[in-house]
């Protein structure tokens, strides 16, 4: 191989071999190796100054750099096997026991830091300590550990999806009335509990805005965490005042969060007539008067005890039947309240600039109504949010009047909800003060030309008065008849709008004039074969019979001293209605009471006092009759007896009106 050539000017190396240049630190070792020769196995000594205090540095004389460094360590050591570092990590927040002492702000701060910067590692193994993290007190802290708090949590979800389910049922469970993640530190001052829901609003929001798909994970850790039936009041309350807030920054789950919070008011509602069912009459009268009738300020009642619905008198001290008013009294409490914030949230929907919010507020009233309200037997105040914002527009009140009618002649839905779409519609238009005689007077003719059908379809093979072969038919003539009771001036033919209702003559003489039909359906209905008035409920029946001979429409009351002598168990056949039920003496007379229809109209008088204010502008209270109470009236006069009893269409009503 030939060699390179130099360039010139440069000698040729004596020597080709390759030979490393020595570093003078080699030489100066080299020359003090001659001078000072030591032997290869003898090391050099160092000295330790006594007087330095050795010990292990504590978490809180860490820099924030320190521990961040130590925090990854501990994460990596963790995948190997080696948790001691981890366990130190997930002791700052871990509640401390007593005697111990607590991490500093600094170092707690400086650890979700640490946590912030390495989300990535805190994998499924890690759930132990981002579990700790979520149950640490964060919510009590500064306002800027929160902030650094809400980014780790962002951050969190977003690194790892595996922890949004845990990450949003903390936050929802910090909207109950007792807020888990509450500064329990004995370092950390008190800060009101509605500031806490404020922080967690924020929270949820941000996350909401980041993750739009969690608001279908939202909805149903917030199902499972709403007030069991039997909770205070105050539970109730602060639960549904976060709930709807929750809307105000998550529209799209105003329908799901209003339903849900009609469905529990309305197993409240039922638990409540179930148990007024049970007391004597005077002892629930005595249940409504002691509901408080002031509004609570909400700000107070957000930052109230846990145990502020408890009263000073241990149950022990109270006897059994005390004890029971007292709970049903402070469930219509509940109740109350709870209406009292749906008819604001609904008022406020209604005020908005936007004419659309107002009709999307109807829309779910009017999908509640048809999926809670309606198929649930016996409900007593919850459908009155319908009964005050439907009235607020005549197109709304259409739209309720078609609904129940349609609902009530539609063969395809069960006999149960037919009978009730029946009720509200004779309640309504019998109660609705908004109610134009109009629409009393197309639905009394809706009615009697679907009355019509019904005995023209059922009186060739009807042998007598049958209600479970007919019960939807009853229930169509008792509805016709409340109604009637309620607004027999609307079908006058002759204009009674210029006379008092108290001072109302006759314009045509002794006889009135009727609207074309009125008397005919009464008639045709009455007198069937079908024998509505042996079915109906006896007080609405007693009152029609009442009103109608006064006012010389039709008299029935040969006909209910003959139905006297009719009993309903003769006719009564499961399947073969050729075959008459044989019975006994002590069975006649229940069976008898069971073949009478419910006296249910859905708008009974309204008592509960906080939001009865919502609806007395809307609802039609029962007024005499010019000359038939007046006479009535003087007769109990006259025997002694005192002021005049309650109309027998009121009889049938849960809670007796009161004079206010």
């Amino acid at each position: 191989m030939t060699s390179a050539t130099l360039p010139a000017g440069i000698p040729p190396a004596a020597n080709t071999k390759y030979q490393p240049r020595k570093s003078t630190l080699a030489r100066k070792r080299e020359d003090h190796d001659l001078l000072e020769p030591s032997s290869p196995s003898k090391r050099s000594k160092v000295s330790f100054d006594s007087d330095v205090e050795v010990r292990l540095v504590e978490e809180w004389e860490k820099t924030p750099t320190v521990i961040q460094e130590g925090v990854r360590r501990a994460l990596l050591k963790r995948a190997t096997g080696d948790s001691t570092g981890y366990e130190r990590v997930k002791a700052i927040y871990t509640p401390v026991k007593d005697g111990q002492e607590e991490p500093g702000p600094a170092t707690v701060k400086s650890h979700t830091f640490a946590l912030l910067n390495n989300v990535s590692m805190l994998n499924r193994g890690c759930a132990d300590l981002v579990h700790a993290a979520l149950s640490s007190d964060w919510l009590g802290r500064s306002d800027e550990y929160v902030h650094l708090f809400t980014q780790f949590l962002a951050n969190l979800v977003s690194a790892q999806s595996l922890y949004l389910p845990d990450v949003l049922r903390m936050l929802a469970e910090n909207i109950t009335a007792a807020p888990q993640s509450q500064s329990q530190s004995r370092n950390l001052a008190d800060i009101p509990r509605s500031q806490l829901y404020l922080r967690v609003h924020k929270v949820l929001q941000y996350l909401l805005q980041i993750i739009p798909s969690a608001c279908r994970i939202v909805l149903s850790i917030l199902t499972s965490l709403f007030p069991h039936q039997t909770d205070s009041r105050r539970a109730h309350i602060v639960y549904t005042h976060n709930l709807l807030m929750i809307i105000e920054y998550a529209p799209i789950l105003q329908m799901d969060i209003l339903t849900l919070i009609t469905e529990r008011l309305v197993k409240i509602d039922l638990q409540v007539q179930e148990d007024l069912e049970d007391l004597a009459e005077e002892v629930e009268e005595g249940v409504v008067q002691h509901v408080p009738r002031t509004r609570p300020d909400m700000n107070n009642v957000l930052d109230e005890a846990e145990d502020s619905d408890n009263d000073s008198d241990t149950d022990d001290e109270m006897d059994e039947d005390t004890l029971r008013t007292q709970t049903i009294t402070k469930n219509v409490e509940k109740m109350d309240c709870i209406l009292d914030m749906l008819f604001t949230y609904y008022d406020q929907i209604n005020l908005a600039a936007s004419p659309s919010s107002q009709v999307g507020s109807v829309e779910i009233l009017l999908s509640q109504f048809q999926t809670i309200i309606l198929p649930t037997h016996r409900s007593r105040h919850t459908q009155f949010l319908l009964f005050h914002f439907i009235q607020q527009s005549p197109a709304n009140i259409d739209v309720f009047v078609g609904m129940c009618a349609q609902t009530s002649f539609d063969k395809k839905r069960p006999a149960m909800v037919r009978q009730a779409a029946a009720a509200y519609l004779a309640s309504f238009v019998a109660r609705g003060m908004h109610v134009s005689s109009d629409i009393v007077r197309e639905v009394w003719d809706y009615i009697s030309t679907e009355l019509k059908k019904q005995v023209r379809e059922s009186e060739p093979a009807c042998r007598g008065p049958d209600l479970q072969r007919y019960s939807t038919y009853y229930m169509l003539v008792q509805a016709l008849l409340y109604i009637f009771c309620f607004r027999w001036r609307d079908l006058e033919s002759g204009p009674d709008e210029d006379y008092e209702e108290d001072e109302l003559p006759s314009i045509y003489g002794e006889e009135r004039q009727w609207r074309s039909g009125v008397k005919e359906t009464l008639q045709l209905n009455v007198f069937s074969k079908l024998n509505p008035l042996k079915v109906c409920s006896p007080g609405i029946v007693t009152e029609f019979a009442r009103i109608a001979h006064h006012l010389h429409v039709i008299y029935v009351y040969h006909l209910l001293e003959t139905n006297k002598r009719i009993r309903l168990s003769t006719y009564f056949g499961p399947s073969n209605y050729s075959q008459l039920n044989r019975e006994t003496a002590l069975t006649a007379r229940g069976e008898e009471e069971n073949q009478h229809l419910d006296e249910y109209f859905p708008f009974d008088p309204y008592h509960l006092p906080k939001s009865k204010r919502w609806i007395e502008s809307d609802y039609r209270e029962w007024t005499g009759i010019p000359g038939l109470d007046n006479e009535k009236a003087a007769e109990s006069d006259d025997s002694g007896e005192g002021e005049m009893e309650d109309s027998d269409v009121e009889e049938g009503t849960e809670t007796e009106e009161s004079d206010e």
